[in-house]
């Protein structure tokens, strides 16, 4: 698929900062009707030892049935600093690379990252749903930002991530009595909507499936990166 650049990659941290909050304005949360057989990707990066190399990896699944319709990555110079907030300027030129060799059009893009629950409102989901003008969801592994509840230990419990008094995301029990996820929405889909999304992604562990095959593919494309 060809993606679109709406914006200049070579810039500064004040014009990272300044862009971010412009196109935070773009992210439309809208209901997300599951199709009843979804093609689900799931998107994750990983840096080689020496920092300089970001490697991204999509996996597509069709669900029900995980079935892997096909996977893509690829491997670029890291070319913006490690700045907390800017994360996704690191990062998504090298998503958008690895997403621009799949044949197939998902439905829904599961992002390792926060979507709205971000300073600024605009972390790698959110950032990557407004380029790729497609659903996506954060489906992250800590909390950014944000004051919870700890949710039930029940699959399936959740409790509201707030910034102040704004609801931001989502605290996600994917399976029992395990850490839960920090669920947010990215672009073109409810917090309501992203949470079924997620659960009727996740088939036997924390991460929902597509997500974690991802994880699973930088980590040994980062294990067996060549320098």
């Amino acid at each position: 698929m060809r993606i679109k650049q709406l914006h200049s990659w070579d810039i500064t941290y004040a014009q990272a900062r300044l862009l971010q909050s412009d196109l935070a304005g773009m992210v439309q949360p809208q209901p997300f009707n599951l199709p009843e057989k979804m093609l689900a990707a799931g998107l994750d990066c990983a840096f080689s030892k020496d920092g300089k190399t970001v490697i991204a990896a999509v996996v597509v699944l069709q669900i029900p049935g995980f079935a892997l319709i096909e996977s893509a990555h690829a491997a670029m110079e890291v070319k913006f600093p490690y700045i907390p907030g800017l994360l996704s300027f690191r990062e998504i030129p090298a998503c958008i690379a690895a997403i621009e060799k799949l044949t197939s059009l998902p439905d829904v893009f599961l992002v390792d990252g926060q979507g709205i629950a971000h300073p600024r409102r605009l972390g790698i989901a959110a950032h990557l749903g407004i380029i790729l003008n497609l659903p996506t969801i954060g489906c992250a592994k800590s909390r950014l930002i944000g004051e919870f509840k700890e949710p039930r230990q029940a699959k399936g419990s959740s409790s509201n991530l707030y910034d102040k008094d704004e609801l931001i995301g989502a605290v996600l029990r994917t399976r029992k009595n395990v850490k839960p996820l920090f669920v947010s929405v990215g672009n073109l889909v409810t917090l309501e909507d992203s949470i079924k999304t997620v659960l009727t992604a996740t088939k036997n562990f924390r991460l929902p499936e597509p997500a974690r095959l991802a994880h699973q593919t930088v980590t040994k494309l980062k294990t067996n990166f060549e320098f």
